[in-house]
């Protein structure tokens, strides 16, 4: 029996391939007539585009990586209490991070000590140095000395913000939390509850169907009488972005058993049928809430969960059993660095706009099939300038 606590290729270049894919739809909004099937659809709308898969797809490899993350630090001695302090941290983490990208967005531009791009660039180096993976041989107090200037810097950042809600100024807020912080949220309530049970699947189960019966019960309007207290409890998304890190969580407990146990093509044919089940299941709820991401229907995740078991199936046939894993080189950084390369991004957008419109690209560069190339190209420059910080120790780690 071979027990599986290392990185596997497939979890990392499933990974991988939705941070591209992410940096591609997040750039489209640089374009002109993009292909409505790329795009986000409506809050009105019944169907989702390609932007509208690759958010989930996210949530279920965070699940994905629990298992297998979890069983690294047991192998490596560590304690449940401090794999729990390990979790709670990194959960924090995202979630500030996550704080200050939504609020960037809603910076008054008018009147402000720190013009907005100045603000967002700074927030972003401070990240960098309060969670850049710093080398082991560094000295304690110029590692501490880099982290409390970036802490001070996200204080000082906090102090000097002023948004815009409704036309009222404002002080930074959670608003949606951004797409970290609702990943942070997603990590940290499935985390503890792999942590609790120990992998126990019938809890873990019972998990997954509540949060898929809140989001369903949401959608039908019967937690009305509860909203007084969603503004102080509730859990994210009424239970549809959790649904899909459990989601990843049990496809990983399954997957590993059947692999210990030699059954591994027996397993990936379980897996696929699970993911059937979800899309069939997705698709048979369509007509009572439509397909929306913005509104977060059953039937969004449920479709969105079959597409994640499904592609991870074919990395894990495709890699881990015939061992093809040549092809992932090229983006293997952003599977192995995933947050630095969601947050260069964001250094980019600062400096773009700081430099002024002179430096924009022509609009025919930016337009139809020309720009989507466009936008191809600037995922993958992303992708590769990760790379090159990787070589040099330059990576966020939490």
């Amino acid at each position: 029996m071979t027990t599986v606590t290392r990185r596997l290729a497939s979890v990392d270049a499933l990974r991988a391939l939705t941070m591209l894919l992410m940096i591609f739809v997040n750039d489209l909004v640089s374009l002109k007539d993009v292909p409505s099937w790329l795009e986000h659809a409506g809050d009105t709308e019944d169907r989702m585009g390609l932007a509208d898969v690759v958010f989930p797809a996210f949530l279920f490899i965070v699940g994905l990586s629990i298992p297998f993350a979890i069983a690294n630090r047991e192998a490596k001695g560590y304690s449940r209490k401090s794999t729990l302090i390990h979790i709670l941290v990194r959960s924090l983490a995202l979630l500030v991070m996550g704080i200050y990208n939504v609020n960037y967005e809603n910076y008054v531009k008018e009147g402000a000590l720190i013009p907005q791009y100045w603000w967002l660039l700074l927030a972003t180096v401070a990240f960098f140095l309060v969670w850049l993976d710093y080398p082991r041989d560094m000295k304690k107090n110029k590692k501490h000395a880099f982290q409390w200037t970036g802490i001070l810097l996200l204080v000082l950042l906090a102090l000097v913000y002023k948004g815009r809600d409704h036309g009222n100024i404002i002080w930074m807020r959670p608003h949606w939390y951004g797409i970290l912080g609702l990943i942070g949220w997603c990590y940290l309530i499935c985390a503890c509850l792999y942590l609790w049970t120990r992998g126990r699947q019938p809890v873990l189960w019972l998990s997954f169907f509540f949060f898929i019966g809140l989001c369903i019960a949401d959608s039908a309007k019967m937690l009305v009488v509860l909203k007084p207290i969603r503004n102080f409890f509730w859990i994210v998304g009424s239970g549809s972005l959790p649904s899909l890190t459990m989601g990843g969580v049990l496809v990983a407990i399954l997957y590993r058993r059947g692999v210990e146990k030699g059954k591994t093509v027996q397993t990936l044919g379980i897996l696929l049928a699970f993911a059937v089940l979800a899309t069939v299941a997705g698709f048979g709820l369509r007509p009572y809430w439509g397909i929306s991401k913005l509104r977060s229907t059953p039937a969004w995740i449920l479709i969105c969960m079959g597409i994640s078991i499904a592609s991870f199936v074919f990395l894990a046939w495709l890699m881990d059993l015939k061992g093809r894993k040549d092809w992932y080189r090229l983006i293997r950084p952003a599977g192995t660095s995933t947050l630095t390369c969601y947050l260069l991004p964001n250094i980019h957008f600062a400096i773009y706009h700081l430099m002024g419109p002179r430096w924009r690209l022509p609009e025919n560069l930016r337009t139809d099939g020309v720009g989507l190339v466009k936008s191809i190209l600037y995922a993958f420059l992303i992708v590769a300038l990760t790379g090159w910080l990787e070589k040099k120790k330059l990576r966020l780690s939490i």
